[in-house]
């Protein structure tokens, strides 16, 4: 029997991957806020090949291709579908040649919401499963050595997922993103969609976007409770609370005098409601503790995120050489060599 690659890694200890290119690639101006369309893979590619080296210097075990909303549909939406298999099999190169500079890193092609999954439709529902299929196809060809199917908000279009990334014969990871009525958008509950995934042959299931880590670390501890298989964490790095529990329902408190035209914080005026890298490293801790060994962060990761999960989980990765050294301020540092009247000004700076 072949190993399974990835479950034989996580049953040795944590494997970390990288989520959230999208919001990273619009910070710095590479694709639109909105649409979110990866074109960056056809129009910038050295854009998207070093943000994959950064957090792979960061430590992400995963390079995992950026062809999310990559998909038929979305293509159609912003009337590029001629794009389509040309953008995800540059996607899929891109990250097959940033995995294959380092020996222990996997590649993973990458399927997720499609925004038109209907229940009870069987024609969109047949529709969405052509996009997965035609999507798993080229992740295969290009050489995946997995499949991740995320940020599902129904659960049957999760399990659908789950079915067209299996017949790859590659391991899969299913993650799922439930909003703010904290079930799935189709009745079936958090927990019980993570157990039915599970039933279902995934190898890797668990929740990534939508939820922070304050909202979305005590659904985490039911499913690790109720599922036997390796569980996935990727929450945003955003202050999600039990009020405004996703990154959709935020509002920012500090009533900024600018606010969004758009009327709400999600998704270019989130700033002030960032998590900073210590929360971010606290809930890594907290979810590895629990035994949660697939671990990331998604929408809003920066390279030091992924530094900081993976610091917590006791790793020293490339990106570690320059870790702060607060020792060496010249304010708030203890090096000798730090005058006193200077570090004197730091509690009046």
């Amino acid at each position: 029997m072949a190993v399974n690659v990835l479950v034989d890694r996580l049953n040795n200890g944590p494997v970390l991957c990288a989520e959230g290119f999208l919001f990273e690639l619009e910070r710095r101006g590479y694709l639109s806020a909105g649409e979110f369309v990866p074109e960056v893979a056809l129009e910038y590619p050295e854009a998207l090949e070093a943000l994959h080296r950064d957090f792979q210097r960061a430590g992400s075990d995963i390079v995992e291709a950026f062809t999310y909303n990559g998909h038929r549909e979305k293509m159609r939406v912003i009337g590029k579908e001629t794009l389509l298999e040309p953008l995800n099999r540059a996607a899929l190169k891109i990250a097959r040649t940033v995995a294959d500079a380092r020996a222990d890193n996997l590649m993973a092609g990458n399927i997720s919401n499609s925004n038109i999954w209907k229940p009870g439709d069987a024609v969109v529902q047949h529709t969405v499963r052509g996009m997965f299929e035609e999507m798993v196809g080229w992740a295969v060809d290009e050489g995946a050595d997995l499949i991740i199917g995320e940020t599902f908000y129904f659960a049957e279009e999760a399990f659908c997922a789950l079915e067209v990334a299996q017949a790859s014969g590659l391991p899969v990871v299913i993650t799922i993103a439930p909003m703010a009525m904290n079930e799935m958008s189709d009745g079936w509950g958090i927990v019980e969609t993570c157990q039915a995934l599970e039933a279902r042959g995934a190898d890797v299931v668990g929740m990534n976007c939508f939820r922070g880590p304050e909202t979305m670390l005590p659904w985490l501890q039911r499913i690790r409770a109720a599922v036997s298989c390796h569980v996935g964490a990727l929450p945003i790095p955003y202050r999600t609370t039990e009020a405004e529990p996703t990154f959709f329902s935020l509002t920012d408190a500090q009533r900024c005098t600018c606010p969004a035209p758009h009327g709400r914080p999600f998704p270019t005026a989130l700033d002030p409601l960032y998590c900073n890298r210590y929360e971010v490293g606290a809930f890594a801790k907290q979810a590895y503790d629990l035994g949660i060994r697939y671990l990331g962060i998604c929408c809003g990761a920066a390279p030091m995120h992924i530094r900081q999960v993976a610091e917590a989980v006791g790793r020293t990765t490339e990106a570690s050489r320059f870790s702060e050294r607060m020792h060496n301020h010249f304010l708030y540092g203890s090096n000798d060599r730090l005058p006193d009247h200077i570090r004197a000004l730091g509690e009046r700076a």
